[in-house]
C-alpha cells in the first residue's frame, strides 16, 4: 500500500497545500514592524516590507484598502493573512493598517492633510453655510454616548420642534469609520435630504478618535450633498474630518448651538425691535398704525361673520341629510319593508329596534 504523503505533488498543488495549511493554522495574524521599500504599482497594488532588527516580511495589499498614508520608516501594526505566492515568495496579504507610536501617527496625519489640501478639500470657498432654522436634522453618533445626549438636550432647549433623524453607529474601533460612511451615504440618498448633517462624538483617547482622520471617511464627508457639521472630542482636538466639514464645532454641545438659533434670543430681539419702532414713531406713524390695526380688526370681523354663515350652511345641510337618513326615520316609529309584497311571499320588516320576518297573508289596495 502506498502512502499518500509519499506521492509527488505538482508545484501548484504544493503551493495550494501550503496555503491551505497556513489558512487553517493562521487565518489572521497581527504583526508590528517598520515600513521599508514602500511602493505602489499600476496605481492599485501596494507592496512594502515590514522589518525589525533581525527579520523582514514582505507585505501586499490593494490600494483601496490603504486608509492611511505610508512611507518608509513608519512603525505600524498590520492585520493580514500569510500566503505563499505562485512565484514561491512568502508574503502577508494585509487587510488593515494601524500606525503605532506618536511620531508615526502624527506623520500619517500630516501626509494625508497635505494630500487632501492639494486636492482642495479644505478650501474655504467650497464651504457651505448651515440653514438658520433647520426643520430636519440628521445625526450620526452613538446614541449611548454622553456627547450625543448633550447634543439632543441642547437642541431641545434652544429651539425645539425640529425633526431629528439618528443613525446609531460605533464611534471608535476598527469598523467605526465604515459604519459612519454608510450612515452618510444613507442620509444623502434620501429623496428629501435633511437640512443639515451632524457627526458628533464626545472626548476620548487619541486612538479612539483616530477614525476621524480616516481618508475614506474624510472624503465621504467632503462629498456630502447635505451641509455638514462635525463636533468631535474636546475644544483642543483637531481632526481631518473637522477641516473638510462645512462647519467645525469644538464639541457636540457646540455643534448643537451652531445648528439651532436660540428662541429666547429671537423673542428678545423682536421685543427690542418693536419697542424701538414705537419709540421713534411720530404721530402720523401712530395714526397709520391705528388705521392698519382698525383694518385688521375689520378683516377679522368679516372673517368671523363669514365663518358663522358657513357654519350655519353646514348645519342646515346636516339637518337635511339627517331627514333622509333611514335610521332617523325608523327612530320616529316608521319601518322599512323589504321583499315582494305578494300573498304567500316572505318579507322582512326593519324597525328601529328589531327586524321581523313575516309572511304576506293579505294585500289590500288603497
Amino acid at each position: 500500500m502506498v502512502s499518500m504523503k509519499n506521492l509527488p505533488l505538482s508545484v501548484s498543488d504544493a503551493v495550494a497545500l501550503i496555503n491551505q495549511s497556513l489558512e487553517y493554522a493562521f487565518p489572521t495574524i497581527v504583526v508590528e514592524g517598520e515600513v521599508a521599500s514602500f511602493k505602489v504599482n499600476q496605481g492599485k497594488f501596494v507592496f512594502f516590507d515590514l522589518k525589525d532588527t533581525d527579520s523582514s516580511l514582505g507585505c501586499f495589499m490593494m490600494i483601496f484598502s490603504l486608509r492611511v498614508p505610508l512611507e518608509d520608516g513608519m512603525r505600524i501594526q498590520v492585520v493580514g493573512t500569510p500566503r505563499l505566492t505562485a512565484w514561491g515568495k512568502f508574503s502577508l496579504t494585509v487587510r488593515e493598517i494601524k500606525p503605532i507610536g506618536e511620531g508615526t501617527i502624527k506623520r500619517t496625519v500630516e501626509l494625508l492633510k497635505i494630500k487632501l489640501d492639494r486636492e482642495g478639500l479644505f478650501a474655504v470657498e467650497r464651504k457651505r453655510s448651515l440653514p438658520e432654522m433647520p426643520e430636519n436634522i440628521a445625526v450620526i453618533s452613538s446614541t449611548q454616548a454622553a456627547g450625543y445626549a448633550d447634543f439632543i438636550r441642547i437642541i431641545g432647549e434652544r429651539w425645539g420642534g425640529a425633526h431629528i433623524l439618528v443613525a446609531h453607529v460605533q464611534v471608535q474601533g476598527a469598523s467605526a469609520s465604515d459604519q459612519i460612511i454608510r450612515a452618510i451615504r444613507y442620509f444623502n440618498q434620501q429623496e428629501q435630504p435633511c437640512d443639515v448633517l451632524a457627526i458628533v462624538r464626545g472626548g476620548g483617547s487619541a486612538d479612539d478618535l483616530a477614525i476621524f482622520n480616516d481618508e475614506a471617511l474624510v472624503r465621504e464627508i467632503a462629498s456630502s450633498r447635505i451641509p455638514t457639521i462635525v463636533g468631535v472630542g474636546h475644544e483642543t482636538d483637531e481632526y481631518l474630518a473637522d477641516y473638510v466639514a462645512d462647519v467645525r464645532a469644538a464639541t457636540p454641545s457646540h455643534a448643537a448651538q451652531l445648528i439651532t438659533p436660540d428662541r429666547n434670543e429671537i423673542i428678545r430681539n423682536c421685543e427690542r425691535a418693536i419697542k424701538h419702532a414705537l419709540d421713534v414713531t411720530d404721530l402720523r406713524c401712530q395714526d397709520a398704525v391705528d388705521e392698519v390695526r382698525q383694518h385688521l380688526m375689520m378683516s377679522i370681523d368679516r372673517m368671523r361673520d363669514s365663518a358663522k354663515l358657513q357654519n350655519e350652511k353646514i348645519q342646515n345641510q346636516l339637518r337635511t341629510l339627517r331627514a333622509y337618513d333611514p335610521s332617523f326615520v325608523l327612530a320616529r316609529g316608521y319601518a322599512l319593508v323589504r321583499g315582494n309584497v305578494v300573498v304567500g311571499e316572505n318579507i322582512e320588516i326593519e324597525r328601529a329596534s328589531d327586524i321581523i320576518k313575516a309572511e304576506v297573508k293579505r294585500v289590500t289596495k288603497k
